[in-house]
């Protein structure tokens, strides 16, 4: 494959090709459109998940759990290959609770986390059996009445914002002043106050961060993590006689998308985590250690397509105007959390084959000097109806995106 663009091999290493055409699960792209029946689509490779969750099982310590945040990518079909996939589900809405248990996941393997759930949230949580993951000691008073009122017991986990961060992260979530979780010193309060009557304390959740490239930042976080972790499990001790049944460790596995950024090194992550097992394995004896991840597992086998409906050239530059742009896919315009807009790997999905031999700037269809596909990239000389293929694209696309943004045609989405 002869096109020239960002990260080409982390992108092209696992997808196949007929021809010159892209293909996804064995259809090449011009038949995919067939089966949605219109661009732009999101295409999700079924194999290329299960190939990464087995990977990572293999390469992770028997120990750990694996659970899956829904938030990274809801699409049912998805949800429910990944169900049969993953020891759990990490849901952060009502909506994501519902989708998780028609799913099949067992409910005393969904997690509710998320600060500011309603209280119908937490009537239909509890009422489903799920565990909510507290992330104040106002949120747990209001457990504690709705639990009254429905006359069943709440099974929660106390979510903790440690005084260390995960650095290097592209989003920091602990250290500091946050919205996530109660703070780290005020938990022997939360635990003195903590009425076992109307709840049950299931464990605790410690989540630092995500989209983390840096295996040395993983594991310097990893090792705070397991030691704040045998502090909660003695100050739990010294208040009630229940055993919490696991620690959630969080995740931030990250995955590159940008020129210059390398995979993560989850083999160096994996040996540190059997280390501090077994350095830990009397304090933690019985808990169950969840990693929890979204991006890492979905994110490289996803690809966002749309097609070139106009070619123009404006003052030296030319551009190619597509029917697809920020409206589905915010993160790939930089508009969802870049400081400096850099471009995801993008090809002519029709033509992989191609010579790189004009630089192009690739735009969508709105009104908006935002909604760009790519600045400056070199690709082979482009047609009307060319295939504009954005990989990396199979977490935070179609949800994370404002589809209604000017009323655009609905996207498709389909896994294969």
């Amino acid at each position: 494959m002869n096109q020239s663009t960002t990260s080409l091999k982390t992108s092209l290493q696992d997808f196949s090709a007929m021809g010159q055409e892209l293909t996804v699960g064995k259809y090449t792209l011009s038949q995919i459109e067939k089966l949605v029946t219109r661009t732009p689509f999101y295409a999700y490779d079924r194999q290329l998940i299960i190939n990464n969750v087995c990977q990572l099982k293999t390469i992770l310590p028997d120990e750990i759990s694996l659970h899956y945040a829904i938030k990274a990518n809801p699409h049912p079909s998805l949800v429910q290959l990944l169900a049969d996939q993953v020891s759990g589900f990490d849901v952060a809405s009502r909506k994501e609770m519902l989708l998780a248990i028609q799913a099949g996941m067992p409910v005393q393997n969904i997690s509710f986390a998320g600060p500011g759930k309603s209280e119908s949230d937490i009537e239909s949580a509890i009422t489903a059996g799920v565990i909510l993951h507290v992330e104040s000691q106002g949120e747990i008073e209001k457990v504690v009445r709705i639990a009254k009122q429905l006359n069943l017991k709440a099974d929660i986990a106390i979510r903790v914002n440690p005084t260390f961060e995960l650095k290097s992260s592209g989003m920091k979530m602990s250290g500091g002043a946050k919205p996530f979780g109660i703070d780290e010193e005020q938990i022997p309060e939360v635990l003195k106050r903590l009425s076992l009557t109307e709840i049950n304390l299931r464990g605790f959740h410690i989540f630092t961060g995500s989209q983390n490239l840096n295996a040395e930042a993983i594991i310097s976080a990893q090792q705070q993590t397991f030691c704040l972790a045998k502090q909660l499990l003695e100050l739990t001790a010294q208040f009630t006689e229940e055993k919490i049944d696991y620690i959630n460790i969080g995740g931030g596995f990250g995955v590159p998308y940008f020129k210059n950024e390398g995979k993560l090194d989850v083999s160096k992550i994996a040996t540190n985590l059997q280390t501090l097992i077994k350095q830990y394995e009397d304090s933690l004896k019985g808990l169950e250690l969840i990693i929890e991840l979204g991006r890492y597992l979905v994110a490289e086998a996803g690809i966002y397509v749309c097609k070139v409906t106009d070619i123009k050239a404006s003052r030296g530059t030319n551009y190619l105007v597509c029917d697809g742009g920020l409206h589905h896919h915010l993160a790939n315009s930089g508009n969802f959390g870049q400081v400096i807009r850099k471009n995801y790997p993008v090809v002519i999905g029709n033509k992989l084959n191609g010579k790189a031999t004009e630089q192009v700037n690739i735009v969508g269809p709105l009104c908006t000097p935002l909604d760009i596909l790519a600045d400056k990239v070199l690709l082979p000389k482009a047609a009307l109806g060319d295939y504009i293929v954005v990989f990396q694209s199979g977490a935070y696309g179609a949800s994370a995106s404002p589809q209604d943004f000017l009323s655009q045609p609905e996207l498709s989405e389909i896994l294969l």
